[in-house]
């Protein structure tokens, strides 16, 4: 997924755990419970992410755990624009693309309960799926 604080914690089995990290390849929990996962590949510019209500623009391939792509924009050459926080996405992308700054690309790994849950989004993405924004 591409993109126009760190603070260490303890999650829940005592563990330390980055949240927000901004160090390229390291996988760190966008959320407590680990349901999102983000990876930056290539460092975003400047201090200033997206809040609530800022309309973004992302380009993504959207992957299943084994790898087969369920959606890209990329492919369509069109990116994809929405507004931030009003639950027009999956919460996966409310939440994970609100840690990204401006250019920054990363991949965002998100668990059912912030993908589509149990009922999937058929064809392509089954029940329960785990999914991969590049």
């Amino acid at each position: 997924m591409h993109v126009e604080m760190e603070e260490a914690l303890e999650d829940d089995d005592g563990e330390d755990v980055t949240y927000g990290s901004d160090e390229v390849g390291k996988e760190v929990k966008v959320t407590p419970d680990g349901g999102i996962v983000k990876k930056i590949l290539v460092q975003g510019s400047g201090w200033d992410k997206p809040e609530a209500h800022d309309v973004v623009t992302v380009h993504y391939v959207g992957t299943l755990t084994d790898g087969t792509t369920f959606d890209s924009s990329r492919d369509r050459n069109e990116p994809f624009t929405f507004t931030l926080g009003e639950g027009r996405v999956i919460k996966g992308w409310d939440q994970g693309v609100a840690t990204m700054k401006k250019g920054e690309k990363a991949v965002l790994t998100c668990a059912p309960d912030y993908a589509y849950g149990e009922s999937g989004s058929p064809p392509k993405i089954p029940p329960n799926a785990t999914l991969n924004f590049e």
